[in-house]
């Protein structure tokens, strides 16, 4: 399966989806009172790593129903700020009716001056979305973990859309876990997370 062929699209798709409800499952678990807590992303809390999520489903939802997505993000509103969960959850709600809309989808995401296999933007994006479920999860309390299967194929992409040198400021080094670690705590792990 190639990225921008049927089968990497619906392939990247499927990922998604299940990215997002994962992620949706771990902000179930939000209260304010927890969004001062720190998260696995350093220097945020989980306010601001729940801003920044809901700043992904909107350019990844933007790309798959209009087929670019804007040089700049269009303005936060109001409800960020004051229930960011409740966004998240509403953005990534309108994510999946958009991975839902076979005919609105694009193959090809215009990017600025770039383009972009539909299939690659989806496979980054349930990466983000996932892993930031992670970190959700994590802040939280007991940490829920990623899905064996969706962590497995996740594992199997990530080293095509993380950079081996050169990872900051995006990501953290990769932290060393044994070798019997599952899925879930690999790729954590291996985005600079400590399981």
């Amino acid at each position: 399966m190639t990225p921008g062929t049927r089968d990497g699209t619906s392939a990247g798709i499927r990922l998604l989806e299940s990215a997002i409800g994962y992620a949706l499952a771990a902000a179930a678990a939000v209260r304010p009172e927890y969004l001062s807590r720190p998260t696995p992303c350093r220097d945020w809390d989980l306010r601001m790593l729940l801003r920044h999520a809901s700043e992904s489903l909107s350019a990844i939802h933007e790309g798959i129903d209009a087929g670019c997505i804007a040089r700049y993000p269009s303005p936060e509103g109001a409800g960020v700020a004051s229930d960011p969960a409740r966004v998240f959850r509403d953005r990534a709600g309108l994510l999946l009716g958009a991975c839902a809309v076979p005919g609105c989808q694009h193959e090809v995401i215009h990017i600025a001056d770039a383009l972009l296999a539909r299939s690659v933007m989806a496979g980054a994006g349930a990466l983000e979305i996932a892993v930031h479920g992670w970190d959700v999860s994590r802040a939280c309390g007991p940490c829920q973990p990623i899905p064996r299967a969706l962590a497995a194929e996740l594992l199997a992409i990530a080293p095509l859309l993380v950079p081996c040198g050169n990872r900051r400021p995006l990501f953290a080094e990769p932290v060393s876990v044994p070798p019997e670690a599952d899925p879930s705590d690999r790729l954590a792990a291996f985005l600079g997370r400590s399981p």
